[in-house]
């Protein structure tokens, strides 16, 4: 069985010019880290309908959306909004502590 760890992922003042940052991971486990009013979120970069990256797509409050069709996601759970997607994608829980912050992978 996989336990999971906190893993540090960025600093906090690396979203003083951004909202986001790509976390890769290795392999195929990138994730997108997104601040929204002072909190951070995390889901898998990759959108559930045709794995299009979604690191370049509109951030309209809580919705990511992917650029490649639309669909869009909820950036504090993972979950599917919209068509085309039909699946949510992963979500990471995240914490900060001495100006770091960490996912839980």
């Amino acid at each position: 069985m996989h336990l999971k760890k906190w893993t540090e992922a960025a600093a906090v003042d690396e979203f003083e010019e951004t909202d986001r940052k790509m976390i890769d991971l290795g392999g195929s486990r990138q994730i997108g880290l997104f601040k929204v009013d002072g909190a951070f979120y995390a889901i898998s970069a990759w959108c559930s309908h045709q794995r299009a990256t979604m690191m370049h797509g509109d951030l309209e409050g809580f919705e990511l959306v992917c650029p490649l069709h639309g669909a869009r996601f909820d950036i504090r759970n993972g979950a599917a909004l919209s068509l085309p997607a039909v699946r949510g994608v992963a979500s990471f829980k995240t914490k900060v502590e001495d100006g770091k912050v960490f996912l839980k992978v």
